[in-house]
């Protein structure tokens, strides 16, 4: 029963309770009498209980979203769900976004500045509750708009038919699942589903980070969001603990980079998911404690072998036949959220095995292979915090008309390039950077936020040319806002 329901319940009570009083005084010709005095002492513990049902722990259950929207997980069956999230958004960037702007000569990009609109993510979520237990999710993404072609007649060139691509963002079906639920404690879901290692994959809706973009770090070096086709078991007790282990495909090393580490060998860019080798991954969350989050989560898989490019015989029978390509990655993450006050944080810490036989495959591979034929790095890290206050929380107008106001910083730090082969090095300087933003959140509602921040890149130093250390590259500043939203709702 909800709160509101509570305080009917009793106000019903005592009112019940008062015409008793009143009817029994007049029944008895005034025997009994009942005074002002009794009546206000009755509505002073009607104040009192309504106080204690409101302020009694809510349930530390973690938020709806589309990694755990909820579906299947309580008694009642044949319910329905639908949802979604996205962003609108918009930023001027003063700096260069030429791809030579960390070349020999940046210093020629300093003044150079471009702008953008954008939709980046727009998100629809369907689930269905069969009953017994059995449930489906599925989830498609519109990435920057969608993907646009047109047929068009081309009077310069004798009238022909020609077909042109009118927009170039990505359609993708990201969550596909079908799960059984045994009890609260055990739970089978088999399907494409995200992989909730790190703090953006697990709460990458656009309402759970302050930024009008989501987070660069962990967006930089590991996939987000992560979805693979894969077998989990999950559940959660009593007392706030919530459990996912799943058995997943490994990535593909071929399409590591040093810009992105990993994050490119997810998926597959075929028309199905090579699975040569294999991976696991794990998520434990602790909300026992009322308004905090704290959760541990990590991969661990092979990657070398998982490729068109070879057959395994031959890689056996070369310099290769030792290389496994291991993945390595562990994440903490947190949240905070009471008495007005948003805390978030995250550290990423990631290490790929063979890292050196890797690029050396990678940059010899053919003229249009799936490879990005670049250098990889041995270790990758990004972590990074945010905090915000809430100032509607002093109004109670504002409060009980759950509007918020945010005033929030963030600062992370990461770097793809953070050690090669082991050891910390220079190479690919840009790789690594501080960002620091400042910004508001302004929500009229639960589900829409207005967002706006002002955000600073500062790339990290290397060595120059003449031997001495320092600044090698500009600075990144920029402005952005963003209108956002993300809801979930039941229809029975």
């Amino acid at each position: 029963m909800k709160l509101r329901q509570y305080q009917e319940a009793i106000r019903r009570i005592c009112l019940v309770n008062i015409l008793i009083m009143c009817a029994l005084c007049m029944r008895a010709n005034d025997s009994i009498t009942v005074s002002a005095a009794d009546l206000q002492n009755l509505l002073q513990r009607v104040e009192r209980l309504e106080k204690q049902v409101s302020e009694a722990p809510k349930s530390q259950e973690p938020a709806r979203d589309s990694v755990s929207p909820k579906i299947g997980t309580e008694e009642r069956s044949h319910r329905f769900i639908i949802g979604g999230y996205g962003e609108i958004t918009a930023k001027h960037c003063f700096y260069s976004n030429n791809y030579l702007r960390y070349g020999q000569n940046p210093q020629r990009f300093a003044g150079d500045h471009y702008g953008e609109f954008d939709l980046p993510h727009v998100v629809i979520y369907m689930g269905y509750d069969f009953g017994r237990g059995w449930s489906v999710g599925t989830e498609i993404e519109f990435e920057h708009g969608g993907t646009e072609s047109a047929i068009e007649i081309e009077e310069e060139e004798g009238g022909e038919y020609e077909s042109e691509i009118e927009r170039g963002g990505e359609v993708a079906l990201e969550q596909f699942w079908l799960q059984k639920r045994f009890n609260r404690y055990a739970i089978l879901r088999a399907g494409m589903q995200v992989i909730p290692v790190g703090g953006l994959n697990a709460h990458h809706e656009s309402t759970e980070y302050f930024g009008v973009y989501r987070p660069e770090g962990e967006f930089s070096i590991i996939p987000s969001t992560w979805h693979e086709v894969a077998l989990t078991f999950m559940g959660s007790t009593k007392n706030g603990w919530h459990y996912q282990a799943m058995f997943l495909p490994g990535l593909d090393s071929d399409r590591f980079n040093r810009k992105n580490w990993i994050k490119p060998g997810a998926g597959s860019p075929y028309e199905f998911k090579l699975a040569n080798v294999f991976a696991g991954a794990a998520r434990v969350d602790y909300t026992g404690v009322k308004g905090l989050r704290l959760s541990l989560s990590g991969y661990c898989g092979n990657s070398f072998r998982n490729t068109l490019s070879k057959s395994n015989v031959e890689l056996d029978a070369s310099a290769y036949k030792d290389v496994k390509g291991t993945v390595t990655i562990g994440s903490f993450d947190f949240a905070y959220n009471d008495y007005g006050v948003v805390v978030r944080g995250s550290a990423t810490y990631g290490h790929l095995s063979d890292a050196a036989k890797i690029t050396q495959y990678n940059i010899a591979m053919r003229k249009g292979s799936v490879s990005s034929k670049q250098w990889v790095a041995s270790d990758a890290f990004a972590a990074g915090i945010e905090a915000g206050y809430d100032f509607f929380s002093l109004n109670r107008k504002l409060v009980e008309k759950q509007q918020k106001f945010y005033l929030f910083a963030r600062y992370e730090y990461y770097d793809s390039m953070f050690r090669y082969d082991g050891k910390a090095t220079d190479m690919y300087p840009w790789c690594g950077r501080h960002r620091a933003a400042v910004g508001i959140n302004y929500f009229p509602i639960k589900q829409i936020g207005v967002k706006a921040e002002f955000s600073y890149g500062i790339l990290k130093d290397g060595v120059r040319a003449d031997g001495t250390r320092g600044k090698l590259y500009n600075d990144e500043p920029q402005i952005a806002v963003g209108i956002v939203y993300a809801g979930f709702y039941k229809l029975n």
